[in-house]
């Protein structure tokens, strides 16, 4: 059979990952990406510019925003095994795993617990510690009413997943309204903005539900200690250029810097795209490939779709109506000359109005030298994501979309030691810092204004009027919008779907999202192809089987249009509790007589 020749537009982690299953089965790959300097698109790490002050090569690591592994990622992990790094491991050894989640707080002390199973005494301390200073500032009926919730989707079917809760904002679900501002913040807003750059009052209870039980079942298994993970090193370091070398000697060619334009359609089918070079400008046109892949970003797919392919396929329609529902969550990085380590793990801010988490990256990254990079001063590096550029800051009152780039470094240094200098304790200080790293995706747009206007003001006037933007925001999952993912196939029959809005088991905008959609979009190929290798894996998420048994009551009740109620076997339980206290009760009176 002769080779077919595959074009990817788009080489993010769906666009590699899609190269990579078809090239280890025997395809000739092209990629076309428009970053003209990194692979991976939105997992990429950074040369922080200007910081090489010691040595040419020695930029100091930054971040689009920080990396984040939990154990129930399965099809990014597969793939890192297969991917060759030193002394001959895969990147996939280079996870490490966290210990603790901080929820810091203004004015309080931190909640500090384990994000795993207890295996010493000192978890466990940790975890009554977490208990009590929690319950400091949570109500009785708070906490069990938000337990009763996370029982409720625990037990209920996929059915009403889909038809219930992806119509519920998770705000909504958790009745935060009539709740206090404490239970808004540490229970409802906590795993919002630590996944996803989406507001509780949008986010679909679908798809936070889901993600909260995960993370929540390797909490509790024994044998797990993978809730959360992060890379032992910079991500390009650790994990993407390993990536790409390996793409390239499976004869993978990887084009950068190649933006594409337009996207052709002959006789029903695609006939071939238009790529503009980033840097040259030069514009060429590519063709002559069996299938093409679409790996780019919604709002980057949607401003392709055209007439032409709206007559052979109707529903790409869905893509340009998905296309609004993104939002901003970009990283800043602080280059401390002191040795700061938060927690080992993440940081959760629950009173930072620009939705702040971060971690202290160092500490896992053993071995790592920062004598050589920057101005050799650096020993901490802080990561900070930034997930809620439109609420108003806590200082300045302006929204992080309308500031300078130096207003938001300043408001987030604010906020940060807002919430962890408490108590007379100074965790940090202005004099920490020597670099500050935001995003170069977040980038100032100039307002039109005529030549005369603009003579007249200052240039921190000038300044003030400019409106950020960001050339990368991310997919969030908002209620009723899983109807209009697509499938990673389309009805043009040599064109697939590959990135993280394409709908699949992962349900949400990630690294492990566009791996998934790549699998199916390739095993697609495969079909249509006569192709006799293998299809790639593809996994769903586990949970404790014997909630299965509660699950198919629940589904037996969705049938017949019954709201969920406990299962039969809770009840029993809780009237056996019942009967175990009023003996206990009748117990103690009998005692307090004799």
């Amino acid at each position: 059979m002769t080779q077919k020749k595959i074009c990817i537009l788009g080489g993010g982690v769906a666009g590699m990952s899609a190269a990579h299953e078809l090239a280890e089965r025997g395809f000739s790959v092209d990629v076309f990406d428009r970053n003209p300097l990194y692979v991976g698109g939105k997992a990429r790490s950074v040369n922080v510019p200007d910081t090489n002050i010691i040595s040419p090569d020695g930029y100091l690591p930054g971040e689009h925003g920080f990396r984040f592994f939990p154990g129930f990622y399965k099809h990014v992990t597969d793939t890192m095994k297969r991917i060759p790094f030193k002394d001959g491991k895969s990147v996939f050894d280079n996870l490490v795993s966290t210990d603790t989640v901080e929820i810091a707080q203004k004015g309080l002390m931190p909640i500090i617990a384990p994000v795993h199973f207890p295996t010493s005494w000192e978890n466990i301390v940790e975890i009554f510690e977490s208990f009590m200073q929690a319950e400091k500032e949570l109500s009785k009926a708070e906490i069990d009413f938000f337990s009763m919730r996370i029982w409720q989707l625990m037990t209920s079917c996929s059915d009403r997943f889909l038809d219930e809760y992806e119509s519920i904002s998770w705000w909504e679900y958790l009745k935060a309204d009539t709740f206090s501002s404490a239970y808004q913040t540490l229970l409802v807003d906590g795993l919002t903005r630590s996944l996803v750059a989406c507001q509780a009052q949008m986010a679909s209870t679908r798809t936070v539900g889901t993600i909260f039980l995960q993370l929540l079942y390797l909490m509790i298994d024994i044998d797990s200690n993978t809730t959360d993970r992060v890379l032992n090193g910079p991500t390009n370091d650790q994990w993407l250029n390993p990536w790409l070398a390996y793409l390239q000697s499976l004869k993978v060619n990887y084009n950068k810097g190649q933006n594409v334009t337009q996207i052709f359609m002959k006789d029903g089918l695609i006939s071939g795209a238009e790529l503009t070079d980033i840097n040259t400008k030069a514009i060429k046109n590519i063709s002559g490939y069996d299938y093409y892949l679409l790996c780019t970003p919604v709002e980057r797919a949607a401003a392709l779709i055209n007439n032409d392919m709206l007559k052979v396929d109707e529903s790409l329609q869905n893509i340009i109506k998905l296309a609004p529902n993104v939002r901003w969550m970009n990283g800043i990085q602080f280059y401390l000359n002191k040795e700061v380590n938060l927690n080992k793990g993440h940081t959760i801010y629950s009173n930072s109005h620009w939705a702040l988490t971060s971690i202290s990256q160092i500490q896992f990254w053993a071995g790592y030298d920062l004598k050589n990079k920057g101005n050799g001063k650096v020993v901490s590096i802080l990561s900070v994501d930034i997930s809620d550029w439109t609420a108003l800051g806590n200082f300045n009152n302006k929204a992080a979309e309308d500031c300078t780039r130096d207003e938001v470094k300043e408001e987030v240094w604010k906020q940060l030691k807002e919430e962890l200098n408490i108590g007379g304790t100074t965790i940090l200080s202005d004099d920490m810092i020597e670099f500050v790293y935001l995003d170069r995706d977040i980038h100032p747009v100039e307002p039109a204004l005529t030549g005369i206007v603009q003579n007249l003001l200052t240039s921190s006037e000038f300044d003030s009027m400019q409106k950020l933007n960001n050339r990368e925001p991310l997919l969030v999952n908002q209620t009723d919008t899983w109807c209009l993912r697509p499938n990673a196939f389309t009805a043009i029959a040599n064109l697939f779907l590959a990135a993280d809005y394409v709908k699949t088991n992962t349900d949400l905008a990630t690294m492990e999202g566009a791996n998934e959609a790549a699998r199916r979009a390739v095993n697609n190929i495969l079909k249509v192809s006569g192709s006799d290798a293998p299809l790639c894996e593809i996994w769903k998420y586990t949970q404790p089987s014997i909630l299965g048994l509660f699950q198919d009551g629940d589904k037996n009740n969705y049938a017949k249009g019954l709201t969920w109620q406990q299962p039969f076997v809770d009840k029993i339980l809780l009237e056996g509790k019942k009967l175990v206290d009023d003996a206990e009760g009748l117990v103690k009176k009998i005692m307090n007589k004799i």
